[in-house]
């Protein structure tokens, strides 16, 4: 993974989500600024991670020891992939709640396009 490539995405993502809340005042803009640095990158890790889980599987093959048979376990970025999503989706709550009774249809829409994307 080139990381000036992921940095890019990121910056695009944090880009995405600013014009979402840019008619927010800008005190609570800057309130949310964190969160929306923390969404874009979670969201661009998420789908870095769902790449890979799309190739590689959620399982693998593992062994204890050479005496031992192996087994299936989950892969470590399964595990991860499921705790940061379920961050993810902690945030764009928060985010969502913020924004003005008009605009949060359309964030929501963004959220259900993206958490049923595949």
């Amino acid at each position: 993974m080139d990381i000036s490539n992921k940095e890019a995405r990121i910056k695009t993502e944090v880009r995405r989500l600013k014009k979402l809340f840019k008619e927010l005042p800008k005190d609570t803009k800057t309130l949310f600024d964190g969160l929306i640095k923390r969404a874009a990158y979670m969201r661009i890790t998420l789908e870095d991670y769902e790449e890979d889980l799309d190739k590689n599987g959620y399982v693998e093959p593992f062994v204890q020891s050479k005496d031992l048979k192996p087994y299936e376990r989950e892969r470590p970025v399964a595990r991860l992939y499921n705790a940061m999503n379920k961050n993810y989706q902690s945030i764009i709550k928060q985010l969502k709640d913020a924004l003005p009774p008009t605009s949060t249809t359309d964030v929501s829409e963004e959220i259900m396009r993206f958490v049923v994307r595949k």
